[in-house]
């Protein structure tokens, strides 16, 4: 006699009302996301109100102790989180592989062990010994800081029971599973429950937890978007595995600015935080070169001066080459249909190249005018006068638009001892000790600020 297949669970678009087998993050039919939702389960029931957990107080009256940041004496990562961890706080770290999350968490994790806070470090994707050599290699190593290896959720809730800590970090949130759930560690139901159970965790006990997590193949952090939601601080962290920086920025915060950006230098010796990163970034020589210039770019609300360069080249071929690093690549090629268009710059037959110094990215259209400056020098095999920045944004009929925080920027270029700025027009923006040149368009831009050609 056969017997009858077990009904299996299905999932149904809470917007449509469409049924599909298996949960999906966005509906097919009517593509909304996030509204899949299991159905089959038990009906809603008549919820009755119950006992509270807390009486409710005026919020004039609630202490404000509890939500104070405390240092992780890392001092770019305490600008990134707005002054440090928030005891029950949950801090949701994602990066690229091999970036240098793991690194940077041993080391915090040993200055906050080594400043008396009981620090406890659950890694599923090394054993304890691997750990316990990297640690050993930067100079990681403290007291109070405890390392498990573990991949079952429930074995992780049993080492916080254990050690007690002030700080848990978990590496990483993908490699951890629950038996109660079904599916392979890593999935949508399986990352929700683990990050659910430790965020639970993290505000009974007033513990701060950072929450390592993968990314994406287009840099989104991987899993069910409401961890993001779930988490009180989503930081990402950045680097080009063939440079030494590395970037910390903050995706969201509510216990500080959100637009935060920490500096590091990865190194042989650990990772080290960069107070003034801006050497990295720059060129140093005795004579100045063609087709280089320095511009000042805004990494959050921090001000960076970056050097731009660029190199033209006559080409043989139909179709000359151009490339970018570092720089955004439709907006280098807008570049140079305004330099010829406007400035009557011969460049359509011959190779463009162009890059940052350093490994840093300029995304931000501040940089165009440096980067228009640069590609101007190189055609023309002239340097732009010493001691030069230039700020300002290129439009299409080659007027040069206004940025925001000038003021900072000059600032920084100042202390870095460059003496002449061009800024846009009608900038009304002066410094004691840097000259502000204001320009108009392109042109004037290139009269300003190149030489006449030998």
């Amino acid at each position: 006699m056969a017997t009858k297949a077990a009904a299996r669970p299905g999932f149904r678009c809470g917007e449509c009302g469409l049924e599909v087998a298996k949960w999906v993050g966005r509906c097919p039919e009517c593509q909304a996301w996030g509204t899949i939702d299991e159905v089959g389960g038990r009906p809603g029931l008549t919820v009755v109100a119950g006992p509270v957990t807390a009486a409710a107080q005026p919020i004039a009256t609630i202490a404000e102790q509890g939500a104070r940041h405390r240092p992780t004496n890392e001092a770019e990562l305490d600008r990134v989180l707005g002054g440090g961890l928030v005891p029950g706080s949950v801090v949701l770290l994602a990066g690229e592989p091999g970036v240098g999350k793991s690194t940077l968490l041993i080391s915090a994790a040993a200055k906050i062990a080594a400043g008396g806070r009981r620090c406890l470090i659950v890694t599923g994707e090394e054993s304890a010994a691997q750990v316990r050599l990297r640690a050993g290699r930067i100079n990681a190593l403290a007291d109070d800081l405890y390392l498990a290896a573990e991949t079952d959720l429930a074995a992780v809730l049993g080492q916080v029971e254990a050690v007690s800590p002030e700080v848990l970090i978990v590496d990483s949130v993908q490699t951890i599973g629950s038996a109660d759930v079904d599916g392979a560690a890593g999935g949508v139901a399986q990352v929700r429950e683990v990050a659910g159970a430790l965020i639970k965790l993290a505000k009974t006990r007033g513990m701060s937890t950072i929450l390592v997590g993968h990314v994406t193949k287009d840099g989104a952090v991987a899993g069910p978007r409401t961890l993001e939601h779930l988490v009180d601080v989503v930081l990402s962290f950045e680097g080009d595995r063939h440079s030494r920086l590395r970037l910390v920025r903050t995706v969201k915060n509510r216990f500080g600015p959100a637009d935060e950006v920490g500096c590091f230098d990865l190194t042989d010796d650990g990772i080290v935080g960069l107070a003034d990163p801006s050497g990295l970034f720059l060129a140093h020589g005795g004579t100045p070169v063609s087709g280089t210039c320095v511009t000042v770019t805004m990494e959050g609300r921090r001000a960076l001066v970056t050097e731009v360069q660029a190199l033209v080249a006559d080409s043989s071929m139909a179709n000359p080459r151009r490339a970018t690093s570092g720089l955004d690549s439709a907006r280098s090629a807008m570049l140079l249909a305004v330099l010829e268009r406007r400035a009557h710059l011969k460049l359509h037959d011959r190779e463009v190249y162009a890059a940052t110094v350093g490994g840093v990215r300029l995304a931000e259209p501040a940089s165009d005018l440096a980067l228009a400056l640069a590609i101007a020098g190189a055609a023309r095999d002239v340097a732009v006068e010493p001691g030069l920045v230039a700020i300002g944004e290129v439009g299409l009929a080659g007027e040069i638009r206004p940025v925001s925080a000038l003021r900072a920027r000059l600032t920084e270029a100042a202390r870095l001892g460059f003496t002449t700025a061009l800024v846009p027009a009608h900038s009304e923006v002066t410094h004691p000790r840097l000259r502000a040149v204001e320009v108009r368009d392109i042109t004037d831009a290139l009269r300003r600020g190149l030489p006449a050609p030998k």
